[in-house]
């Protein structure tokens, strides 16, 4: 098939529609309890990196004095802790401090005051007030300190409220209509891009990528809402892209347009078809998507189309409900599934510190946002980005809860598994006879990535031991 695409991007893709239903990947292939193995030949995708949207929790831990932001970045970005790379930095569209056409502090009343985002622009024309946003900013900057070699998206929930039908940046009434007026598309391209260029001139960060949409075509965006977001059907998403394109290529920046963040994959799927056939795929530098909603095979189906394009391909926002370490494995199979048949270069949470919830963060905070701890998904994350860092492969694994990756000089394997029922299991993993088990480190209801021995190797086979509710991260040298 690849032999026979030409250098028509259309037909590629078009090719690609009628091969969708062809072919296998490794997140489909069921295998029986107790006979897995690793196969370190066949290879997929190169890690990019584990990452988090910045909003909304940065707006309130940037406000925390030096020593307790100094904590919880360190937890964030050191190799010892989560070890993420990856961050979305929220342009804010900013409300109507008038509240003229909406209820006063109707983000209060969902996702907290925290989601109250200040714009930079009061009025078209209008000068930038680049004294806003100083929480967000201030963790942006600290990352950076931290960790030199992070990467940055840029990402918008709704223009500014004088730019929307509405008059306020919760959206549209109904939800179901687009709430930016087409005669402010340039406005808010421009608006986007002098932001991007003012934090690369100020702070001295450029973004990689720049995302004007989030979760687009869904009904989630109403005035008074519970937090920023803007619908754009997708026709509404080309032709706005068609404005964006030329504005940020002339800005100087070597900025990219990413899209569209779909919440659905399935919807995902439709406008990155939409795109090809409107021309607009080759103003896009990479895809983005969100798998809130999404199963194996729309995932699988989304990779192909993906990978058929030659499009760069990021998840880019995912999280999950639940309770206790049950949810938290939950969301970890969430994760496994889409490494496995996505196959993108990123794989990105939605948020890092929340309160009262121990299943949509990683770090759980006060009512007061005063104080913080780690809880149970922190260290359950652990296992994947503490382990399987930038640059490592992903390689086959029969295990359908598991993921498997070696290092780029190929000397180190790592397998992740976990076992999220109420009992304990046993079983074995074929692994290269060449490889020799260096670590074994295990999280569950009592441990927090433990070192643990009880793995028992011979001959490329090791006999492994899985307690209830549990995950395990085996390390093995390569010789």
């Amino acid at each position: 098939m690849v032999q026979s695409i030409t250098t028509n991007i259309k037909t590629v893709c078009l090719t690609a529609f009628a091969m969708l239903a062809l072919g296998t990947t490794s997140c489909q292939k069921p295998v029986p309890q107790g006979d897995y193995a690793i196969d370190i030949d066949t290879r997929y995708q190169q890690n990019e990196g584990w990452g988090v949207s910045l909003c909304w929790w940065a707006n309130m831990c940037g406000r925390y004095d030096e020593q307790h932001v100094d904590s919880l970045i360190n937890w964030l970005v050191s190799p010892e802790g989560l070890n993420y790379n990856i961050f979305r930095y929220n342009i804010g569209g900013g409300d109507d401090p008038k509240w003229r056409h909406c209820e006063e502090h109707h983000m209060g009343k969902g996702k907290g005051l925290r989601a109250e985002m200040e714009g930079f622009q009061d009025k078209r024309g209008g000068e930038y007030h680049w004294d806003r946003d100083q929480a967000q900013l201030r963790i942006l900057q600290m990352i950076k300190q931290k960790r030199p070699d992070a990467i940055f998206e840029a990402f918008s929930n709704s223009a500014p409220y004088w730019m929307t039908y509405s008059g306020c940046v919760g959206g549209n009434t109904p939800a179901t209509e687009d709430n930016l007026r087409p005669e402010y598309y340039e406005d808010f391209a421009h608006y986007l891009v002098d932001v991007c260029k003012h934090i690369k001139e100020e702070y001295g960060i450029e973004f990689s990528t720049l995302d004007p949409f989030n979760e687009p075509v869904t009904d989630y965006w109403y005035c008074s809402g519970s937090q920023e977001g803007c619908h754009f059907s997708t026709s509404a998403q080309i032709d706005f892209i068609k404005v964006l394109y030329p504005i940020l290529k002339e800005s100087g920046l070597k900025t990219v347009i990413s899209a569209s963040d779909e919440t659905s994959v399935a919807q995902s799927t439709i406008d990155l078809r939409a795109y090809v056939e409107a021309g607009v795929i080759d103003m896009v530098g990479q895809w983005n998507t969100h798998t809130y909603q999404g199963n194996a095979e729309e995932k699988k189906e989304l990779s192909q189309l993906v990978d058929s394009i030659g499009i760069h391909f990021w998840q880019s926002e995912t999280g999950d409900g639940g309770r206790g370490i049950h949810g938290n494995l939950r969301m970890a199979q969430r994760l496994i599934e889409d490494v496995r048949c996505l196959k993108a270069a990123a794989w990105v949470d939605w948020q890092y510190v929340e309160v009262g919830s121990d299943q949509w963060s990683l770090v759980l905070a006060d009512r007061e946002w005063k104080q913080y701890t780690r809880h149970r998904n922190y260290y359950v994350r652990s296992h994947f980005s503490r382990f399987i860092p930038v640059g490592y492969t992903f390689v086959e694994s029969s295990d359908p809860n598991s993921l498997a990756a070696v290092s780029p000089d190929g000397k180190q394997l790592v397998y992740v598994t976990l076992n999220a029922e109420n009992e304990d299991t046993r079983f074995t993993v074929n692994v290269p006879e060449s490889a020799k088990l260096a670590a074994c480190y295990r999280t569950s209801e009592t441990l927090t990535v433990a070192p643990s021995n009880d793995v028992v190797t011979e001959r490329g086979i090791i006999t492994m031991p899985m307690p209830a509710l549990s995950i395990a991260t085996l390390i093995f040298n390569i010789k």
